[in-house]
């Protein structure tokens, strides 16, 4: 039915949402096979493929499906891991980190074909770029372009001069960068609320409101939410930032952290153009990522700013637009008509902690700002794994994933201290 009572913070998405509707709390007793713990983009894809393989399948959202992160990012389908290739290398050996840079790719067209099978509007556009922040970004950017290229097959992209990328964007703040047309933009929580349709046509029950207390394992494990409990063979966590407590395994091997956008008044083509000539997403060099593109109605949506504390700071506006007007002074006049923040979980070396505990529990968490493909990919490898096919899902589970120091006690000062470090070096 229609929703009447939203709780999705107000934002350009949930002003430009499609499909919005109210689903129920989960109430009394059921049995599943596979009970799924969360409602964005991982639990959403793990349900649709789940169900889609024949699992009696449910998912459970403490609040409304894409209410998080998945609801409310930057809308940046972008290329690889959140660490670059050479890194990963580093980290795992070049065979497994062209294996991940491989499934990344294959991300990005689990999306592009989840938006064309369920026919999902959600304003797909192609096109990336990377910016250089800095001079020596610039050359940094260069070299990714002639490594994938060369090592990784990765035709469709290439470096930009700094000339060039002057021409096609309206600001003299960057020295160059990369633009991959690969890459894409979306609504973000357009495409999830397609998922979320797509899952509860193919047979999952979808409960909304109904938030999931501490697990209690036996034969089965149990789910207890204010109004009802689920018994399932297999539970999927899919919580992300908002993992909080549920499951102390692996609570320390994350952090959360909230990030905020802005959307301005709609600028007309000619004027959004000037901005962005082609359309493309942008996101910069700097620690404290700036990352912006065009709606669909000509508006600038612009990220920028970071907190660390549970709550979100009252004046989201001021704080992105000072990161706006570094890019683009000559927007000093323009309206900001929506600006909202959201929490999402890093991880120690940025990239995604995937892994299996006692009693069933799969889970996938901290996609460190790049979860947009990944978490539509990890979906169904979780639903591979479950039945049986676990190739996938252990390259992705041989990630070493350190946990932060004093785990959920301590994590925070120590980690605050760090980033605001680097935040004051992107100042300076």
């Amino acid at each position: 039915m229609p929703m009447t009572d939203c709780e999705h913070p107000n934002s350009y998405y949930l002003a430009t949402a499609q499909g919005l509707v109210e689903r129920p709390q989960l109430k009394g007793e059921e049995t599943c096979d596979v009970a799924v713990v969360g409602g964005g983009l991982t639990g959403l894809s793990a349900a649709l493929h789940l169900a889609e393989r024949g699992y009696d399948t449910v998912l459970l959202e403490a609040r409304r499906f894409a209410w998080g992160a998945s609801g409310r990012n930057g809308g940046q389908l972008n290329s690889g891991q959140r660490q670059d290739p050479m890194r990963v290398a580093r980290l795992m050996g070049p065979e497994d980190s062209r294996q991940l840079w491989d499934l990344a790719e294959e991300a990005k067209a689990l999306v592009r074909a989840l938006i064309a099978k369920h026919d999902i509007a959600c304003d797909l556009k192609d096109g990336h770029i990377s910016a250089a922040w800095k001079a020596a970004d610039a050359d940094y950017y260069h070299r990714l372009a002639d490594t994938l290229q060369r090592d990784y097959d990765y035709a469709p992209i290439r470096a930009l001069t700094r000339r060039e990328i002057g021409e096609m964007l309206g600001t003299h703040a960057y020295h160059g960068g990369a633009l991959d047309t690969g890459a894409a933009h979306l609504h973000p929580l357009n495409y999830a609320l397609g998922l979320a349709h797509a899952a509860e046509a193919a047979g999952a029950r979808l409960y909304e409101n109904s938030p999931v207390g501490p697990l209690q394992q036996g034969a089965q494990s149990r789910l207890s939410t204010p109004q009802g409990s689920i018994k399932a063979r297999t539970v999927v966590l899919a919580c992300n930032g908002y993992l909080d407590r549920l499951e102390q395994r692996i609570a320390g091997n994350i952090m959360p952290i909230n990030n905020f956008i802005i959307a301005t008044e709609p600028l007309g083509d000619e004027a959004a153009r000037a901005l962005i000539r082609d359309d493309v997403a942008i996101s910069d060099s700097k620690f404290v990522v700036d990352y912006y593109r065009l709606s669909a109605d000509r508006r600038l949506l612009f990220g920028g700013g970071e907190s660390y504390g549970r709550q979100l700071p009252k004046d989201i506006t001021s704080i992105v637009r000072r990161c706006m007007l570094r890019v683009f002074p000559q927007l000093a006049e323009t309206r900001i008509d929506y600006a909202w923040g959201g929490t999402l979980a890093i991880t120690m070396n940025r990239l995604p902690d995937v892994g299996r505990l006692s009693g069933d529990i799969y889970y996938a968490q901290g996609f460190s700002g790049q979860g947009l493909a990944l978490t539509s990919l990890l979906g169904k490898i979780l639903a591979e794994a479950i039945a049986g096919t676990n190739e996938r899902f252990d390259l992705f589970a041989r990630i070493p994933t350190p946990r932060f120091p004093g785990g959920t006690l301590l994590r925070r000062p120590g980690q605050v201290l760090g980033m605001l470090y680097y935040s004051l070096q992107d100042k300076l």
